[in-house]
């Protein structure tokens, strides 16, 4: 089971490398088109707003496996191992009571985006709203499964408490 979370982890993280390529080509046909021929692609802002949100939270099921979320270690590298364990289990269960407060917040905002179709920019390219807020909901739901599941890991001896990545593991 772990190694299918982490290799789903790494599928969304590729999705989202790849989508941010397919931006930085967008980008660059904006500003030739701007410059060159005075014409820029329609929506490009709206588009690159929605997808920086979208590809934040595709990367971050990875950056919570691999230990790429902020956190400070100044305390719990002099506690023994109980006590580190400890206090990353604390740590992992506030984070899921902060993505779990996002799929709470999120989705009546998602739904009513879906029911009115909520879009953002005029003219002749409207960007709809509820794939962002949707993605939103449902990573944030995924980064609470993968703080429950790296509490799972730890207790269970699985990977090491110091700074050794799970994707390791």
């Amino acid at each position: 089971m772990f190694r299918l979370t982490v290799h789903g982890a790494h599928l969304l993280h590729r999705i989202s490398a790849i989508w941010t390529f397919f931006l930085a080509f967008l980008l660059v046909a904006d500003i030739v088109g701007r410059g060159a021929f005075g014409h820029p692609v329609p929506g490009t802002k709206e588009i690159v707003q929605n997808s920086i949100v979208m590809i934040v939270f595709l990367q971050l099921p990875l950056a919570i496996y691999s230990k790429g979320m902020l956190r400070t270690t100044l305390l719990i590298d002099v506690v023994p191992t109980f006590l580190q364990k400890t206090f990353k289990t604390i740590a992992s269960l506030l984070a899921c009571s902060l993505f779990l407060a996002l799929v709470w917040g999120t989705l009546p905002s998602f739904l009513e985006a879906l029911r009115i179709g909520e879009y953002e920019g005029e003219g002749s390219l409207r960007v709809p709203t509820w794939p962002v807020r949707g993605t939103i909901g449902v990573m944030s739901a995924v980064a609470v499964f993968v703080y429950a599941h790296m509490i799972l890991l730890d207790w269970r001896g699985k990977t090491g408490v110091n700074n050794e990545s799970y994707d390791n593991a």
